[in-house]
């Protein structure tokens, strides 16, 4: 019975308990419907998206959010094991709600705040019936973290005068105004827009199936800049570093079914399914690998993926994607498809934590010292360089190479022993903005 039910491309929808029972309502009259099947997962707050999410996961081939709070809450909570879509928010579900508050709630269109929708949209909106949006305030998503100051956002504006109501996308902001007897109005997706986010996450469902059976290689080499200056058995720093390497790799290779193998004295190469390196980079969004090995080797790789129906003609994509990322000096990763399309994949974005910008601007300026001093000479430093550039102690210069580091604004290198007794030189690579 199982094989027999996921012989169709089966769709997790979460979110909402009323926008979840719409979305399978719909999807059951669509003339794909015998295509695919629904799996609901509705949820009584946001809080509980994830979990409703992991319930469902294994019985499915792609889930589709009611909206993109639940899409990020649940990326933020962990990783989603199978593509994931949502139903994004337009201007076109403002015309009904607007109307409907005209009609039921008598309020002035032209003096109401809104949340979650892109500004360009609401001028559109607002322009397309002929009202001045002088008086309307737009609070836009960006991120969970938006999110939680809607409510907020719309009775402060409420208590002012300045609003006669709210429109609002997200069901508990809506709660939370009705209790606060702020007159709101909840903003639902048309029909038009869930048939078009049913069909789109259909289709991802589908292309994920068949990329599944598709072979990708990922050849990962060290950066010229990073490289030992001689190579062979005898050098200890070089060993180290390979292992360092290796084993960086296999912490995320793991996570996606991969296999790694040395390729030669400085580049390794991973096998792996297109579907698994998908979701290992947010469907061909970020780069793998980079990150997390500079953060663990402290050096920088050039990253090619190469993808194909055949071993030898991903593998020979591969070899024409890393010689565009030694183009680039290492700044991204390069995707060349068995199509011949060519993606460049940025590294991924840490997020900063909110106490961080002030120490951020600081390093930055001493990261500005440090490389206009260099000149047009290697952006490799020790203590003893640092100490001489800025004028302080070598205790001081240590303080500020770890603070470069954790800032992302310079590399550790392995560390170099001297011809004296004493401890190893510690190299750090700095990175330009």
């Amino acid at each position: 019975m199982r094989s027999e039910a996921r012989s169709r491309v089966a769709i997790g929808v979460v979110g909402p308990s009323d926008l979840v029972e719409e979305i399978m309502m719909i999807g059951a009259d669509l003339p794909g419907a015998a295509d695919w099947r629904l799996v609901g997962a509705p949820h009584a707050g946001e809080h509980e998206t994830y979990e409703k999410f992991s319930r469902i996961a294994d019985s499915i081939d792609v889930v589709l959010f009611t909206g993109p709070l639940q899409h990020d809450l649940a990326r933020q909570a962990g990783e989603l094991p199978v593509p994931a879509t949502f139903v994004p928010m337009s201007g076109a579900s403002l015309y009904a709600s607007l109307l409907r508050g005209v009609l039921t709630q008598g309020i002035d269109p032209a003096r109401v705040s809104i949340d979650s929708l892109p500004a360009a949209d609401v001028d559109e909106a607002y322009g397309e019936i002929g009202v001045s949006t002088d008086g309307v305030h737009l609070s836009e998503y960006d991120q969970p973290e938006s999110a939680r100051g809607f409510a907020a956002f719309h009775e402060q504006l409420y208590r002012q005068g300045a609003t006669t109501a709210a429109l609002t996308t997200i069901r508990s902001v809506a709660g939370k105004l009705a209790a606060a007897g702020v007159p709101v109005l909840r903003m639902l997706p048309t029909s038009h827009t869930l048939r078009l986010s049913l069909n789109t996450a259909a289709l991802l469902g589908t292309g994920s199936r068949l990329e599944e059976s598709q072979i990708a290689i990922v050849v990962v080499e060290l950066a010229v800049s990073a490289r030992p200056t001689y190579s062979g058995p005898g050098n200890y720093w070089q060993q180290e570093l390979k292992l360092s390497l290796h084993q960086s790799l296999l912490a995320d290779a793991r996570l996606m079914g991969a296999t790694v193998a040395a390729r030669d004295e400085n580049s390794y190469v991973v096998t792996a399914t297109v579907g698994a390196l998908a979701q290992a980079t947010d469907g061909f969004r970020v780069a793998p690998f980079m990150d997390r090995i500079r953060a663990d080797a402290g050096v920088a790789v050039e990253v090619g993926i190469g993808l194909g129906s055949t071993a030898r003609d991903a593998d020979a994509n591969a070899m024409v994607a890393v010689e565009k990322a030694r183009g680039v000096g290492a700044a991204a990763a390069y995707l060349v498809g068995g199509d011949g399309v060519v993606l460049s994949l940025p590294l991924r974005q840490r997020r900063r934590a909110e106490s961080e910008p002030v120490v951020a601007t600081k390093a930055a300026k001493l990261l500005e010292r440090l490389v206009e001093a260099l000149g047009d000479g290697p952006l490799v430093v020790d203590a003893e360089t640092v100490a001489d550039v800025l004028e302080i102690a070598p205790r001081s210069a240590r303080r500020v190479l770890q603070s470069l580091a954790e800032e992302g604004l310079a590399w550790p290198m392995p560390p170099v022993k001297g011809t004296q007794a004493g401890r190893p030189r510690q190299p750090y690579r700095l990175v330009k903005n």
